[in-house]
């Protein structure tokens, strides 16, 4: 199954399971896509005590998973790509969406 995961979200927790979720679907063989927008593509910075994001952002790209995030909310914030979040547009949330079989949002 295609999976695309949706984050606008910059609470730890939330953005922790997201990719938790993301990398549990990828070891049960589906393809999975996230797109980081508005608050969302503050992923990588959102680390605490409880909830390792980057970790699990890591574990998710080397297990195969696609990450992009919205180039207009990375703007916004004054913030670019990184060497896991490249930068994407609408087009591409709307191609995701498009190709997917299922899409949650967090």
């Amino acid at each position: 199954m295609k999976i695309g995961i949706i984050i606008y979200s910059n609470d730890s927790e939330t953005v922790w399971n997201a990719f938790r979720y993301g990398n549990f679907a990828i070891k049960e063989g589906d393809e999975v896509k996230v797109f980081l927008t508005g608050k969302g593509v503050e992923a990588e910075s959102l680390n605490t005590e409880k909830f390792a994001v980057t970790q699990q952002m890591n574990d998710f790209v080397k297990a195969g998973g696609n990450i992009s995030a919205c180039g207009t909310c990375l703007k916004v914030r004054n913030a670019g790509a990184t060497d896991i979040c490249p930068i994407a547009g609408l087009k591409d949330m709307h191609a995701m969406v498009k190709e997917s079989d299922r899409v949650l949002t967090f």
